[in-house]
């Protein structure tokens, strides 16, 4: 993939960020920027720090072991880049970021004005994603099977209606139940809680990051989860069965080489494996995703019920979704190269916003 003038394709990839998940989207961003195919592409790395300045950063910043390591040394050994100059620097941005500001269709929103083709999904799509109640209310009206699962608000909560939503999550979940902040990822504040005298110091976890947290059915069956790949015929990539080294899967468990088993295929029989792919493109046509994602789901009694997607699903050198590409055949400089590929399709056919 070229731009327009024949030359290599200037790709800058943004990661750190503000977010609860900035150190995975480090691991992430350098590991697209050093797995990119330079016969195709030419990437610039670009660090968002703790303020959402963007900075052109060299290798030896790059290589750094975390984003505060980074952020010490950039006003001496970085570049600032205004976001107004970002489309003079890049033709494409590929966005490691993960979590809030990144992931959430607030930095889609900012390279849709700038006019800035970019990785992954748009504005509503990654906005949709990012919100476990909303997009569960989507898929359900979708005929899609997702947890039962009960939105409460901090301001109802620290209100009058405590009595009443705990009444609420008793008779309609009952115990144990998970609760979990509706916009966050990689398992921040996410709580398993065993009675009702549990609920409210869940709750206040969740409530630290956000203002409304979702408290859902407890599912004992196996983790899986299915990368999806495409646009207008988006195809599933082989599923992977999570193992969580606890009982509800931990960061460690998703990111940390060594920490987490997966299993891809996952260890289901031919017709359940199939029904977990189908349950993905459905997942992500619902809710009007490009490019690719990766959807997280629960298989239970034969039923396969879907946690949330991934909009910007982790690319660390470890990360499942390269298990499942490798599956298929591809190499990770082939992913990554499919990614840019699609989602310049999607840029390029739309009307408006993706």
């Amino acid at each position: 993939m070229t731009a327009e003038n024949g030359a290599k394709l200037r790709v800058g990839v943004v990661m750190g960020g503000v977010s609860s998940e900035k150190e995975v989207s480090l691991e992430s961003g350098r590991n697209i920027f050093s797995k990119m195919d330079r016969k195709k592409y030419d990437p610039l790395p670009l660090f968002m720090d703790s303020r959402c300045s963007l900075w052109e950063i060299p290798l030896k910043l790059l290589m750094r072991n975390s984003t505060a390591d980074i952020e010490i040394d950039l006003v001496e050994e970085a570049k600032p880049l205004p976001y107004e100059a970002l489309r003079g620097r890049v033709d494409f941005v590929y966005i490691g970021l993960h979590g809030k500001y990144g992931e959430d269709g607030t930095i889609q929103g900012l390279l849709e004005l700038l006019g800035i083709p970019y990785s992954g999904s748009g504005v509503l799509g990654s906005a949709l994603g990012m919100d476990k109640y909303t997009s569960r209310k989507v898929l359900a009206m979708s005929g899609i099977d997702v947890p039962k699962t009960v939105a409460v608000d901090r301001r109802a909560w620290d209100g009058a209606e405590r009595d009443s939503l705990l009444k609420r999550i008793e008779t309609e979940l009952g115990f144990p139940c998970v609760v979990k902040p509706t916009r966050e990822g990689c398992s921040t504040a996410v709580k398993k809680v065993v009675s009702a005298a549990g609920i409210p110091d869940a709750l206040a976890s969740a409530f630290e990051w956000d203002n409304v947290a979702v408290v859902e059915e407890f599912i004992t069956g196996m983790e899986v989860t299915c990368g999806v790949l495409g646009n207008d015929e988006p195809r599933a990539l082989t599923p992977s069965e999570t193992i969580p080294t606890q009982e509800i899967l931990s960061l460690e468990d998703k990111f940390l080489y060594g920490q987490g088993e997966n299993k891809t295929p996952a260890r289901v029989p031919a017709e359940l494996l199939r029904q977990i792919r189908d349950t993905a493109v459905r997942a992500y046509r619902a809710l009007g995703l490009k490019a690719y994602s990766r959807i997280d789901m629960f298989v239970c009694d034969g039923r396969v019920l879907v946690l949330e997607p991934n909009t910007l699903p982790g690319m660390t050198p470890s990360t499942v979704l390269f298990h499942q590409a490798a599956a298929e055949g591809l190499s990770q400089a082939d992913f990554i190269s499919r990614v840019i590929e699609y989602s310049l399709q999607a840029h390029r056919d739309k009307k408006g916003p993706l």
